[in-house]
Parts: structure tokens; C-alpha cells; sequence
């Protein structure tokens, strides 16, 4: 059986997902003489509930795929935990599952971005190893704090970059101005490294940072003690290490 045909319906969110629907039009009612503006108002209406409607269906997939993995969840079980009465909802809005991968992935992207490029303006080009760091992981973190608990977003960024197509998709969407600053101010802070090494160096800074949160997150959501850890805290501890990864001496 192909996922995207499964019928099965999966276990409840431990939250509740944000409403569908848009707002009476009442503007069209109180202007019951105007057909323009009573055309136009159900053109926004439409447009609200569509949009409310994409919003559900992204928390609904984020909470499924983080939870019981992407390759395991259809689009109908999707559907069906945004409480949407079309089975086609998830095509009908996004056409197919990579794009609505692609669609979480701007969504959280476009989030951790606000934070990043506030830390590169205020960083400066004269910034040090650590500054360029910590622009590189505390927007990935203080934009999980930010969403209200429990969050999914960190152990879904781990499966995409574990599977071969999802992270061609994620790699598409890494190209944000301040993200390609923050890589040029690590290059031109670590100028001991070789290309090689540094390249090698990120590929591992990457795994680290978005493993340690999909650890973190998988805790929480578990309600594993986490001896009074915090995002913040993580992503404190994190910049730690990766200094010490791209300050490290090259083997020779």
C-alpha cells in the first residue's frame, strides 16, 4: 500500500491545532448595496480561510512527520488530523509532500531569518569566531523557544537532512543573505583552516547543531528531566562546542 492512499488515522496532537475558518464577512453585510464591496469581502474571506486552512494543515504535518516519521504519514492522515473534510485537502493546497516539506521549511526558515539577521546586523563585519557562531545557532534556537510547546520542528529538520531528496530540498532553500554572511564571516574568522577542512568542519557543525536540538526536543516531548535545561541553555552550550570544532588544530 503507498502512504499517500493510508487510511489510518493517527493518535490526537497533544495540542490543539490552530482553528480553520475564516470570519463572517461582515463588512459585506453592512453594505448590503454595494455588490463590489460584498464581492470583495468573500474574495478576502476566502483568502483568510484558505490561508488558516494552509496553517493547520503545516501544524498537523510538522506534529505527524516529527512524530511518527515522514515516510509513515500520508497526506490524507494529514488531512484528517487539521480537520479537514476533504481528502485532497494537503494536495489541493500544496500539490505533493516535498512541497509541503518545502513549505514547513520556509515557514521555519523564514521565522529563524527575523532573529539572524537582527544578530548579523548587530555583529558587524568585524565580528570574532564566537559572534559568527552564535549567529549561526541562536536563531535556530530561540526560534523553537519561541513556539509554543511542544515543538516538532527540530526533529523533523533531523530527518530531512537524513534523507537524500528532503535534504536537496532544505539545501534549496538555505539562501538567505544574512545565512551566506554568517558562512563568510566563519570563513574569514577560521583563515588557519583549509578549505577542505572547513567545508568538512560545517558539514559537521551541522549535524551537531540540528541533532543536539531533535535530542533536546524529543526530551521535552518525552518529559524527560532535562536538569533545568532551556533552549537558551542548549544553544549556549552548543556555541561552545562549536567554537572548540573550528578552533580545533588541523592534523597534519
Amino acid at each position: 500500500m503507498r502512504h499517500d492512499d493510508a487510511n489510518t488515522s493517527l493518535t490526537a496532537p497533544p495540542v490543539t491545532l490552530s482553528a480553520v475558518g475564516g470570519r463572517p464577512p461582515t463588512a459585506g453585510r453592512e453594505a448590503r448595496d454595494s455588490v463590489s464591496q460584498r464581492a470583495g469581502t468573500r474574495q478576502s474571506g476566502a483568502a483568510e480561510g484558505k490561508g488558516q486552512a494552509r496553517t493547520v494543515i503545516l501544524d498537523a504535518a510538522e506534529w505527524l512527520f516529527a512524530e511518527h516519521g515522514v515516510a509513515s504519514v500520508s497526506n490524507r492522515q494529514i488531512g484528517a488530523a487539521a480537520g479537514q473534510g476533504n481528502t485532497s485537502a494537503v494536495g489541493y493546497h500544496f500539490g505533493s509532500k516535498d512541497e509541503l516539506i518545502r513549505a514547513l521549511i520556509r515557514r521555519f526558515d523564514g521565522e529563524a531569518e527575523v532573529v539572524r539577521a537582527a544578530m548579523v546586523t548587530h555583529a558587524g563585519d568585524a565580528a570574532e569566531l564566537r559572534e559568527w557562531v552564535r549567529c549561526l545557532v541562536l536563531p535556530y534556537t530561540d526560534t523553537l523557544a519561541a513556539r509554543r510547546p511542544p515543538t516538532w520542528y527540530a526533529r523533523l529538520n533531523a530527518q530531512i537532512m537524513a534523507d537524500p531528496v528532503l535534504r536537496k530540498i532544505q539545501l534549496e532553500e538555505a539562501v538567505s543573505a544574512s545565512l551566506r554572511q554568517v558562512i563568510r564571516g566563519l570563513e574569514v574568522s577560521t583563515p588557519e583552516l583549509p578549505a577542505t577542512v572547513f567545508q568538512e568542519r560545517s558539514l559537521m557543525a551541522g549535524h551537531i547543531l540540528i541533532q543536539t536540538c531533535a535530542d533536546f526536543e524529543r526530551g521535552l516531548a518525552d518529559a524527560v528531566p532535562a536538569s533545568g535545561k532551556t533552549w537558551r541553555k542548549v544553544g549556549s552550550g552548543l556555541v561552545d562546542a562549536l567554537v572548540g570544532l573550528w578552533s580545533a588544530p588541523v592534523s597534519r
